[in-house]
């Protein structure tokens, strides 16, 4: 696995492109700060993309049933293993942290083929 830090001025271009590659992943987001504790906000929904809007300073999550909105993002790692992006951390200006992590759909034995 590596863990890399995506520079603020290449997010806008970064989301825009990985999107494309994420549709068909499932996401879990679990958010975690000293003052709100740790949680989970979704639970393996379809993920539908991640935008990043550089004028209102705003990342925005697009899952199935959820739209999660991170304001005044200050810092995003990606951590990549062998068959692409595992998950990513966004780092808020109150220093919560959005980790989003990614999984491909369960792929179950089609048993009426048999």
């Amino acid at each position: 696995m590596a863990v890399f830090k995506i520079d603020k001025g290449e997010w806008r271009p970064y989301f825009d492109r990985i999107s494309k590659t994420l549709a068909g992943k499932e996401a879990e987001i679990e958010v975690a700060g000293l003052a709100i504790g740790d949680h989970i906000e979704a639970e393996w929904a379809p993920l539908l993309g991640i935008v990043y809007d550089h004028k209102s300073g705003l990342i925005e999550i697009l899952m199935q049933d959820l739209d999660h909105m991170i304001h005044n993002p200050r810092a995003v790692y990606v951590d990549y293993g062998l068959v692409g992006l595992n998950s990513l951390e966004i780092i808020d200006d109150d220093d919560v942290r959005q980790i989003v992590k990614l999984r491909g759909p369960l792929m179950l034995p089609d048993f009426a083929a048999a």
